[in-house]
């Protein structure tokens, strides 16, 4: 009647060998998102950057600051394609650290750009020269 199945043995040895796989593979899909999320942001800043709207919101120093980071980033993806998910997430968070102060930057100072005097609206009240409010007894 057991003729053709599996030993106890062969089954367990079986179960420890999916194991240890599946451990492999978690290591490895981890690393390819780690990878992927770097490529994707570095594209998807480029193309920002290369956006009309945009880049002409940038100063010229800024916008360079960011190409050159991005270059950067993808020339170092192309030779370390075999690299550890923590060094992709510490690429990442490189590129992120030159990339989003100037970008929230651009978005602060830019946002009113269009509208002309919007521009003078923002710096008083940051001041503190809003309305005051009084407490009447």
């Amino acid at each position: 009647n057991d003729k053709g199945r599996l030993s106890k043995e062969e089954i367990e040895k079986m179960v420890q060998e999916a194991e240890k796989y599946k451990s492999e593979d978690e290591e490895h899909k981890k690393k390819v998102e780690a990878k992927n999320a770097l490529e994707n942001y570095a594209y998807n800043m480029r193309n920002t950057v290369k956006d009309e709207k945009i880049g002409e919101k940038l100063t010229p120093g800024d916008k360079k600051k960011i190409e050159d980071a991005i270059d950067e980033a993808i020339a170092w993806l192309d030779t370390n394609q075999l690299a550890e998910a923590d060094e992709f997430e510490d690429k990442m968070k490189e590129l992120e650290n030159v990339c989003n102060p100037i970008i929230a930057k651009m978005y602060q100072g830019g946002a009113g750009g269009e509208a002309g005097g919007m521009d003078e609206e923002p710096a008083p009240s940051g001041g503190g020269a809003g309305p005051k409010i009084e407490e009447v007894d």
